[in-house]
């Protein structure tokens, strides 16, 4: 795994010329990392979201666009649907990731990972932590907010002023589900605080408003298959990176996660099956889905009644990568590639 990939994405993005709005852009146009697609039945829209750094939007505070489509070929954007407010726990400046944009209970939820790299976490001890730059990576304050709207073009308000998950935890990518009427929000807890990364959840409050209980561990990124032995077998600590949950029922029941990680080096889209078909789980590790330095994918439905799957590729310099996909009733599988 390159040393470092987390702090390059807060460089990159802040980086990015101020962008006008542009219309009929293809997926190669624009820069596209951690993608998020929500298919808006009441207009027929596809709203395509991702971070936008602080120069991007023209000002101080990183925040959050949208493109635009009606076929999920040609898109008009980039929109502003948001900015860091001041007063967070989070610096405006160090970047948005990951965004997402649910439905739910009839409002609009951005989830958002933010960051305050000034706040220190605990730590163990500073020789088991990651290397970068020849120094320890030492944990800060990083993890996904919750905001609402009634629009999924925003205004985007704040729920509190905390992550979701407990913010002495170092983590991010929060997506939300929903079981029994229980919203959660699963998230990646990083492998800079606890070198293993695992996929976590925790229960909220039915507005969203806060956790209401206790996070638990779904799993660890080492149980992947795939996982190098020679990686295994290395003289110094092996750093394991979980990244981008995306939780998908099938149309037999069957409760998997699309999850991204590392293998030889290159980013990877993975699938996991949880033995139970309930979110604790026990869950079981799949094979690689994407390769080629692809990953933090999701899952959704087109309007006309087709399985997507839409991710990013390469990891630096990223793109959007979309593929029709076929639910099988056991897995998910590649029918083909839409947009290279």
């Amino acid at each position: 795994m390159p040393n470092g990939w987390w702090a390059a994405l807060l460089l990159v993005a802040p980086l990015l010329a101020q962008t006008p709005v542009k219309t009929g852009l293809t997926f190669g146009e624009f820069y596209l990392h951690d993608p998020f697609i929500l298919a808006h039945k009441a207009t027929q829209t596809y709203y395509l979201y991702c971070g936008a750094g602080a120069r991007q939007l023209g000002g101080q505070r990183a925040g959050v666009v949208t493109y635009k489509s009606k076929d999920m070929l040609h898109w008009d954007g980039p929109f502003k649907v948001f900015e860091v407010p001041d007063g967070l726990w989070a610096d405006p400046a160090e970047g948005v990731w990951a965004p997402e944009v649910h439905l739910y209970k009839g409002k609009y939820y951005l989830m958002a990972t933010l960051h305050n790299s000034k706040k220190l976490l605990p730590y163990a001890d500073e020789e088991k932590l990651p290397i970068y730059n020849g120094k320890p990576a030492k944990p800060h304050l990083r993890g996904t907010q919750i905001f609402v709207a009634d629009s999924p073009e925003g205004p985007f308000a704040p729920l509190g002023n905390s992550p979701a998950p407990p913010a002495e935890l170092m983590t991010l990518d929060g997506t939300l589900y929903v079981e029994g009427g229980v919203p959660y929000m699963v998230y990646a807890h990083e492998w800079i605080q606890v070198l293993d990364g695992t996929m976590e959840a925790v229960p909220l409050k039915k507005d969203l408003s806060a956790q209401a209980g206790a996070p638990f561990l779904l799993f660890q990124a080492s149980e992947a298959p795939w996982v190098s032995e020679q990686a295994k077998k290395a003289e110094k600590p092996r750093n394991y990176v979980t990244d981008g949950p995306c939780l998908y029922k099938t149309k037999k029941g069957k409760l998997l996660m699309l999850w991204s990680s590392y293998r030889d080096g290159l980013y990877v889209e993975t699938v996991a099956y949880s033995t139970s078909g309930k979110l604790r789980g026990p869950w079981k590790q799949g094979e690689v889905l994407v390769g080629n330095d692809s990953g933090h994918g999701m899952l959704f439905e087109s309007f006309d009644g087709k399985l997507m799957l839409v991710l990013h590729q390469p990891f630096r310099q990223a793109r959007g990568k979309l593929f029709e996909m076929e639910d099988t009733g056991a897995t998910v599988r590649i029918v083909k590639q839409i947009v290279r």
